[in-house]
């Protein structure tokens, strides 16, 4: 399996997966025009079949391609190309990315500040359950829904039933996105130490420290999705992969 090249300089390389090596090959064909806007991509078991993986891997690189706004997928009739180039706003579920992240700038920022001098024993030790518990997991599904969590929590120990309000309402997009940054960004890992930094500056209720590290978390959020849907003009991977699903 070929490397992502795509790193920040100083770190090691990322294996790709196998869902990568397909939405890369994919996204490619419809930027060079292999598939015209307009185009109907081929049935998903030809398509298995041609780049050798199996239809779960295949799904998930097609939900990338409809996140990117290049497909739409029609009931009964299969999958089209609308674009030949992702959008630069994604849409997670029923809300904008840039929408999701202006809100949560200023909502998270402040939260986690409030959070930091208003949390109870017990709210930090929910949060630092929660975070070891990421830290171990290796399942992308588990540790989405953990990071949902997470962040609800944060509103919780903010201790303004509005706050936890605002977050539940956009708790589905937040898991897509998260989804979407974790198989696509390698963010897992990040996001955990990110996490423990704001677990930390609670520890230490300290406002300031809270909420610069809610603040470089979601702008390390807002770079990964910057990179991923940028034009992708490079030789894409090869889908066969030993990080078959």
């Amino acid at each position: 399996m070929n490397l992502s090249d795509s790193q920040t300089a100083g770190e090691m390389p990322r294996r790709v997966s196998a869902m990568e090596a397909v939405l890369g090959h994919l996204r490619g064909a419809i930027e060079r025009g292999d598939y015209a806007v307009g185009d109907k991509l081929p049935s998903e078991a030809e398509l298995c079949r041609r780049l050798e993986v199996s239809r779960p891997v295949l799904r998930e690189a097609l939900r990338a391609l409809q996140t990117m706004g290049l497909t739409v997928s029609r009931t009964g009739k299969g999958t089209f190309v609308v674009s030949d180039g992702a959008v630069a706003d994604p849409t997670f579920g029923d809300y904008a990315a840039s929408d999701l992240l202006e809100v949560r700038r200023h909502v998270e920022i402040p939260v986690a500040g409030y959070a930091a001098v208003r949390h109870t024993p017990e709210d930090l030790d929910h949060l630092t359950h929660l975070l070891e518990r990421m830290e171990r997991e290796t399942d992308t599904t588990a540790w989405v829904a953990m990071d949902t969590l997470f962040h609800l929590a944060i509103a919780q120990a903010a201790r303004n039933p509005v706050f936890r309000r605002v977050i539940e309402e956009i708790r589905d997009a937040l898991a897509r996105q998260s989804a979407f940054l974790n198989e696509l960004g390698g963010r897992r890992e990040q996001s955990n130490r990110e996490h423990r930094a704001i677990v930390e500056a609670l520890t230490d209720r300290s406002e300031q420290d809270a909420a610069e590290a809610m603040a470089h978390h979601l702008a390390r959020v807002e770079s990964t999705l910057s990179t991923i849907v940028r034009p992708a003009h490079r030789t894409d991977p090869s889908p066969e992969a030993e990080d078959q699903a």
